[in-house]
């Protein structure tokens, strides 16, 4: 796939990704939960790599932002865990490490992220253990959803030639 290609698709992954939010989200105290962002993360990043995975969560973050229906606490969350996302993939091969990478990026460093900008930017009283469950859920369910979906797409040889998985050498299945 060739630049042009890329970033067309990153665009393409962020608008849909940003449309959706105003759709599917879980307001869970000063935080919107939205696993698509995680999907989207996990998709970027296997079909992508992790710099495109990273230009798209911040896009994604920026548009939602604008459109009311996102908040500050998306940039660090997304952006960590699909750069994560990207490089195991990118080292691996596998996407299981690719919806791994986004669980620990976002769930766990992107929670640790958002609660000096909570705290400090914002004014809030958090708790980091508020940060973590929320967190920790949305990333989870938005990885489980992006890894069947990537499967199910490599199953059925739609996104054939743009994953190292889906080549004639790899019988895995």
């Amino acid at each position: 796939m060739n630049k042009i290609q890329k970033m067309t698709m990153t665009a393409t992954i962020a608008a849909i990704t940003t449309v959706s939010s105003s759709l599917i989200f879980i307001p869970i105290g000063i935080a919107k939960i939205f696993p698509i962002q995680h999907l989207a993360n996990v998709l970027s990043a296997v079909l992508l790599g992790p710099w495109y995975a990273v230009s798209q969560a911040f896009l994604s973050s920026t548009l939602r932002n604008m459109m009311g229906t996102g908040s500050v606490f998306a940039y660090p969350g997304s952006m960590i865990g699909a750069l994560l996302a990207g490089f195991l993939y990118q080292k691996t091969k596998k996407i299981g490490f690719s919806a791994l990478g986004e669980v620990v990026g976002t769930g766990m460093i992107g929670a640790v992220a958002t609660y000096p900008i909570s705290t400090l930017l914002l004014g809030q009283e958090a708790t980091l253990f508020g940060f973590l469950p929320a967190f920790m859920v949305s990333s989870f369910t938005g990885a489980i959803l992006g890894y069947g979906l990537l499967r199910v797409l490599i199953k059925n040889k739609a996104i054939g030639g743009y994953i190292n998985e889906n080549s004639i050498n790899d019988r895995r299945f």
